[in-house]
């Protein structure tokens, strides 16, 4: 049975405590956007998936509420950074195991100003990562950096050290997602910076640069996931955006095995989740026109390249170099701004990597329309850890 995002939307995604309101506001304005995209009142909603890592326990029924007070079951879920595409994921298979026709996805994430910590009160001893962060020591020591700009720095320096990648390729990412968030009114961040300037910019932990590092932020993202007799039903197939293929991975022995922080962040979940949607769809990463994936670290961007199959093993940094991942290019990588400059509230990240994709491939995004687009991914990872891939098609 197949399933299709009917509508999308989201809130503009803004620093915390930037604007007086509250995680249920930003929800409603979400899913109220991506109700009115797919032209549904929700009364047609039959189950929602909420989304969400810092509010309490069955935040979801208060934001689902304002919606409306129809008595359909609301579950919640957290999956730390991937939790907006687990959202997605589980409404995708409630449409097509058949227990529901219409269900809406919610993201959303109400977080405090600084960096985002460990986990568990950073309490490593206790964290969900503290394995993850137990191989990072073992490599590198702990230092008083804020924690996951640690890890991941610390995988670009393993990355420069074995494959020759330098500290401009790095600071290229951050530049060409800042520079595509100019045409994103809903970017957080919407100033174009050069090379220079992100190198030049604040240290976090070495070679990242904060403007190599997603920010904390507010923000909802939505989609209404359908079936294809409900869309049929509900004359809804003109603008409907197929999920032709979706696949979570978590850790595995290679995570831990080698003792790199490369491996640890996830690259290998990435990898054998991109696997599985290639085989699922019989598509390939040389079919995808434009892809939104996880850059919450530049470093990050540069192992996913090589994990959905972009470029060989530790090529990322030439490739980004080259100018193939921007407009004009074999592909547009991030053409929102991605994580690091659109901004990245936890819950509805990999939700908005819906919405934005699904404007792409319906032509409806703008002066950042990524021209002819027909086949998208969405890639969206979570320590501890979860990867998620989604080939939307339209």
């Amino acid at each position: 049975m197949k399933s299709f995002v009917a509508g999308a939307g989201m809130t503009r995604f803004e620093k915390p405590e930037s604007r007086e309101w509250q995680y249920w506001d930003m929800a409603r304005e979400a899913g109220e956007a991506a109700l009115a995209d797919a032209g549904l009142p929700y009364e047609q909603v039959e189950q929602v998936i909420a989304g969400y890592c810092f509010q309490p326990s069955t935040a979801g029924q208060r934001a689902a509420y304002e919606l409306g007070l129809t008595g359909v079951p609301v579950h919640n879920v957290n999956n730390n950074c991937a939790t907006g595409a687990s959202a997605l994921m589980l409404a995708r298979q409630l449409v097509e195991g058949g227990a529901s026709e219409c269900v809406l996805a919610l993201g959303f994430e109400k977080m405090k100003r600084g960096a985002l910590g460990g986990g568990a009160g950073d309490d490593f001893s206790t964290s969900p990562v503290a394995r993850h962060y137990s191989v990072m020591a073992a490599a590198h020591g702990f230092e008083m950096s804020p924690p996951t700009a640690q890890i991941f720095g610390n995988a670009a320096r393993e990355h420069m050290e074995l494959y020759g990648t330098t500290e401009a390729q790095l600071a290229a990412v951050g530049a060409k997602n800042h520079r595509h968030s100019v045409n994103n009114p809903n970017a957080q961040f919407q100033v174009d910076y050069s090379v220079a300037e992100v190198l030049a910019s604040k240290e976090i932990h070495r070679p990242l640069t904060k403007l190599q590092c997603s920010p904390t932020s507010d923000g909802a993202a939505a989609a209404v996931v359908v079936s294809e007799r409900f869309a049929a039903e509900h004359g809804l197939e003109e603008r409907a955006v197929e999920i032709v293929a979706q696949a979570m991975t978590t850790d595995t022995e290679e995570s831990f095995a080698s003792g790199r922080c490369i491996d640890v962040v996830g690259a290998g979940m990435s990898r054998a989740a991109a696997r599985l949607v290639y085989e699922r769809s019989g598509l390939g990463i040389e079919d995808v026109d434009v892809i939104e994936l996880h850059d919450c670290f530049s470093i990050n961007e540069l192992l996913t390249y090589e994990a959905l199959g972009m470029c060989g093993e530790g090529e990322s940094g030439k490739l980004v170099e080259s100018g193939a991942t921007t407009y004009g290019g074999r592909w547009v990588v991030n053409p929102s701004g991605g994580l690091i400059s659109k901004g990245h509230p936890l819950g509805a990240t990999g939700l908005a990597q819906t919405a934005e994709l699904v404007q792409h491939l319906r032509g409806e995004a703008g002066a950042r329309q990524v021209g002819g687009a027909r086949v998208g991914l969405a890639h969206n990872i979570g320590l501890g850890g979860a990867a998620v891939l989604t080939l939307l098609r339209r």
